[in-house]
């Protein structure tokens, strides 16, 4: 074997993943099709449980640092820093679950520090995957690679997903988008919703949504121009354009996350519209979920069949984000039946309980997993980082406990236990939590089941 597991792709997921396979006592080894890093600005934030996974590893400080710039960088380029449903542009998000405004290039660079000692090997495109009862075998950069398990996290149009026979249904793209940094000459027209379109610009950045043509050319400024002049019927010159991209919103899923010794995380598991944000803050989850498990099963402590756990928690999450992008291109689309429906999500979300509702939605922290042993909320949630007072009164916060990767016991009494760590506390729980932040237990029922359910 050259390793435990090889991740194919080292972008946000696969880095992420990476590290918490080292965390978790395996041996990762990272394939990568680009020779460099990319620095297309692509996704720009982090949701709520992206972020609260990052900071459960030590990354708070460089996230905040990062969010201080980005926060700047979204004003300018969408006039708010409120959320947005369908860009209806009124969500307020919750003060007490945090997000991150990043660009993805940097966000990369902060998990390849963090993962830092893992082997990662560029310019090493996966050609071929074979899998047998012992392990994969993976050919990539001239040579064969062989591990126990092989995790695709190579994006939207995964060669793992293809190759390894992944169904992948969905819906295909209704609208398409083009966008980028853009320098244009003379007058533009005002940003807003036209009859066969719509037309975004602010700040450097200015991006043009119409109906989808299944065309996919390199982006070019004459492009550009073309497609604001169709939408909007006025004449534009661009005279430079920078990190032009192209995105649709076509919605697919894979028939299931696992085949065998082979399993898909991120955007290789889920493509979706990019409205409100959400595919960071489905794949680090996802990553989340999945390496601690390798770990487990890769030490003996779970029989393999511990690891279809992955999909039955993860996939209804991706379903969930499937459902509401799609119902925001149904918003997105031109025309005035959508106009009139758009006005009236727009007077829903001035309602506190309504905001409330949408904001949750697009952060994923109404998610709950379905436990194989009955225990009502908050198990099966994502516990927010919880502020923890001990007995003599000394605060820290639960992010401060959560870096071992080992599961964790919030309890006023001592429990030692060599699977979990545990921490006294006083003013909260007993609360049982996975490495992944997942409550799995909170103080009604046998505390055992529990343990030997995740540990």
């Amino acid at each position: 074997m050259d390793a435990d597991v090889i991740v194919v792709g080292a972008g946000p997921v696969g880095l992420f993943l990476a590290a918490e396979l080292k965390l978790a006592g395996a041996e990762p080894l990272v394939l990568e099709r680009l020779a460099t890093p990319s620095e297309e600005t692509k996704a720009r934030g982090l949701g709520t449980l992206a972020t609260e996974a990052l900071w459960r590893r030590g990354l708070g400080d460089q996230l905040a640092e990062a969010d201080a710039e980005g926060t700047k960088d979204l004003a300018r380029d969408h006039g708010s820093t409120r959320g947005h449903f369908a860009n209806i542009f009124k969500i307020v998000p919750d003060a007490g679950r945090p997000r991150t405004n990043i660009w993805q290039p940097e966000l990369e660079r902060v998990l390849a520090k963090h993962a830092e000692g893992v082997r990662v090997l560029r310019d090493h495109e996966v050609t071929a995957i074979q899998s047998d009862v012992d392990g994969v075998t993976a050919t990539a950069g001239g040579r064969e690679w062989r591990a126990k398990y092989l995790v695709g996290c190579d994006g939207g149009r995964s060669s793992v997903r293809k190759l390894a026979g992944f169904g992948f249904p969905g819906t295909p793209a209704l609208l398409h988008t083009i966008a980028g940094r853009v320098r244009f000459a003379g007058d533009v027209p005002p940003s807003g919703r036209y009859p066969t379109g719509s037309f975004m610009q602010g700040g450097s950045m200015a991006g043009v949504t119409e109906p989808a043509t299944g065309a996919e050319p390199e982006v070019t400024a004459d492009e550009l121009a073309a497609s604001i002049e169709r939408v909007t019927g006025t004449t534009v010159v661009v005279e430079e354009i920078h990190d032009a991209r192209r995105f649709g919103d076509q919605a697919r899923q894979a028939d299931d996350y696992r085949r065998g010794r082979v399993f898909l995380a991120g955007d290789a598991a889920h493509v979706h519209s990019p409205s409100g944000g959400q595919g960071l803050n489905l794949g680090i989850p996802d990553a989340a979920n999945l390496g601690w498990k390798l770990g487990t099963v890769l030490r003996g402590d779970k029989p393999e069949a511990f690891l279809d756990t992955y999909t039955r928690e993860r996939h209804p999450a991706g379903e969930a984000v499937l459902r509401n992008t799609r119902a925001q291109s149904a918003l997105l689309a031109p025309g005035p039946h959508v106009d009139a429906l758009r006005e009236i999500v727009g007077e829903v979300l001035d309602l506190p309980e309504a905001n409330r509702y949408f904001a949750d939605l697009l952060s994923g922290v109404r998610e709950r997993y379905d436990f194989p042993y009955p225990a009502p909320a908050p198990v099966g949630e994502h516990c927010p980082d919880l502020e923890l007072v001990d007995g003599a009164g000394r605060t820290t916060r639960l992010h401060e406990h959560t870096r071992t990767g080992r599961g964790l016991l919030l309890t006023a009494g001592h429990r030692p236990d060599p699977r979990i760590d545990v921490v006294a506390v006083a003013n909260t729980g007993p609360l049982l939590l996975r490495p992944d932040g997942v409550i799995a237990w909170a103080g009604e029922g046998p505390l055992d089941v529990a343990l030997d359910t995740w540990f």
